[in-house]
């Protein structure tokens, strides 16, 4: 399944991509159904850096997903490589059910535009239960169709939220 979202943001490119490189758990306070954003690693190699983010969501579980997605499971591992030089990032989101099934990666372009950002991501997110322990077969190919849409309903919107969170924490640092 596809994930995409297109943002404009009234600020510099540069503002813009520090804020998400280096200020994220700031930000995650100006994020609706974020609780928290913890930097687990930062490496930094030249204009690179690379970041292991764990995101912790606010949302309830589904009922329908309920059987096999805890609480605890609204966490997820986001691992970005930041290029400065162009102002783009390779991802890579690991949630934590699921861990072997979900495959979810993508890119984020900053365009400068004008005072303005353009942030442009693009990104992919395929679900297989076959594998899962405790779910049978004909279960897993009726529920996979809707955890993957749950979880892209937690992945699409909380960019886009994140695009104007970043928008908002900018706005705050004068």
């Amino acid at each position: 399944m596809e994930i995409r979202s297109e943002s404009r943001l009234h600020h510099s490119v540069d503002k813009v991509f520090e804020a998400y490189r280096d200020r994220l758990p700031e930000v995650a306070a100006f994020v609706p159904d974020i609780r928290e954003i913890n930097v687990l690693s930062r490496k930094e190699d030249g204009d690179t850096v690379t970041l292991h983010n764990e995101w912790v969501s606010d949302r309830d579980v589904p009922k329908v997903a309920s059987k096999i997605l805890k609480p605890e499971h609204l966490r997820w591992d986001d691992f970005a490589t930041w290029h400065t030089s162009d102002h783009h990032c390779e991802w890579v989101i690991k949630m934590r059910a699921f861990t072997d099934a979900v495959d979810c990666s993508g890119t984020t372009r900053l365009v400068g535009d004008g005072d303005a950002t353009r942030v442009v991501l693009q990104g992919t997110l395929d679900l297989d239960l076959r594998d899962i322990p405790g779910v049978p077969a004909f279960l897993g190919s009726r529920l996979a169709p809707q955890i993957e849409k749950f979880i892209v309903s937690l992945i699409t919107p909380n960019l886009e939220r994140t695009n104007a969170a970043i928008g908002r924490f900018l706005d705050s640092q004068g």
